[in-house]
């Protein structure tokens, strides 16, 4: 029986990267790919997708922006080369993690998600939007619109158009925001690829908030999300770990499958037109053609604030940014509080309570 186009295998390699050694995690990474080829080369489907975590390449350099500046490259480059032979050989769509990006053209190191194409060229270029403020020293797009940041050439939210489907990436953090992924499924992505490195509590623990959160925005936007953690343990991830818990799901929130913790090479078959079929004929829970966007005006109102310019070399813990940020954090959450009536009522009551 003949495979349909759309049926493939997609693989989640889960990396023990080791901070700052480009070199050995390059090597660790092609040996992965050639691993997850053959391994899965019995299977009667190929392998067309294959996603790396948040910076597979690079690992944690240091909390400064200028840490993060001796580390960036430019793309495309010499790391991603290496990769781009990979793709190329096996006939792959490969998610690269992510990589610190530098900007000539804003004097800005971006977290950039670079997924290649079969052709090794780049097909998808995403730089992180939601980054992990305030410990996380790198630029958001975001804060780059007003100096004349160009979306024509950068697009906040990319998709790719491939043969296997329509994908869209985000990174990390992102997938605690869920319109990150509405935006993209809105721009017709069917299948999300998420390079992350959620460490613990928050991997693991009581929330176990990474597969919640790959579920949870597989099920909203009817798609397909390949989530790449980063899995090391304390000895070689202290003060906690990168807990691992990559995992593939399906469009109705099915975990196809999940990783525990430490190295591990996952794989589930996918087949994107499941995706077009389900949204196309579904009525019952088909949030996409459901949504009253028109409803909700939150987005445009302004949020606690917007994160700081990086590139002048400080560092956002160790400057008036993070008092600045506090302040906006605080104003936010009073204003909020104080203007709500359900809290409100809450305060007046427990007024009343207290005076009585």
């Amino acid at each position: 029986m003949s495979l349909d186009p759309g049926d493939f295998l997609a693989v989640a390699c889960q990396m023990d990267t080791v901070d700052g050694a480009v070199g050995q995690n390059l090597k660790q990474m092609v040996t992965m790919i050639d691993w997850a080829m053959e391994g899965y080369s019995a299977l009667g489907v190929p392998v067309r997708l294959i996603v790396f975590p948040e910076l597979a390449i690079h690992g944690s350099v240091g909390a400064t922006y200028a840490d993060k500046r001796r580390h960036a490259i430019e793309l495309p480059g010499p790391e991603i080369e290496e990769l781009a032979e990979k793709a190329r050989t096996h006939g792959v769509y490969l998610v690269a993690g992510t990589v610190f990006e530098y900007e000539p053209e804003y004097d800005a190191v971006f977290n950039t998600l670079v997924m290649l194409a079969p052709s090794g060229e780049i097909a998808l270029r995403y730089r992180k939007v939601n980054v992990w403020y305030p410990l996380e020293t790198t630029q958001s797009p975001i804060d780059l619109l007003g100096e004349g940041y160009d979306t024509a050439r950068f697009p906040l939210f990319p998709v790719a158009h491939t043969e296997i489907g329509t994908i869209g990436g985000l990174i990390c953090y992102d997938g605690f925001f869920p319109e990150v992924t509405r935006q993209l499924a809105a721009e017709g992505a069917e299948i999300f690829v998420r390079a992350s490195a959620i460490m613990d509590p928050w991997g693991s623990g009581p929330t176990g908030a990474s597969v919640m959160t790959d579920r949870m925005r597989s099920l909203e936007n009817l798609a397909y999300t390949v989530s790449a953690q980063r899995g090391s343990s304390p000895r070689t991830g202290p003060p906690f770990s990168w807990p691992g818990r990559s995992s593939i799901v399906d469009f109705e929130g099915r975990v196809l499958s999940e990783a525990e913790r430490g190295e591990e090479i996952i794989m589930a078959r996918i087949d994107a037109n499941r995706v077009r079929a389900y949204r196309e004929s579904v009525l019952g829970g088909n949030m996409l053609a459901h949504n009253r966007t028109e409803a909700y005006d939150y987005l445009t109102r302004p949020g606690p604030g917007p994160r700081p310019r990086l590139s002048t070399g400080r560092t956002v813990s160790e400057t008036e940014h993070f008092a600045t940020a506090r302040e906006q954090n605080d104003a936010y959450w009073a204003g909020y509080y104080e203007r709500d009536p359900f809290w409100r009522r809450r305060r007046d009551l427990a007024a009343r309570e207290r005076d009585a």
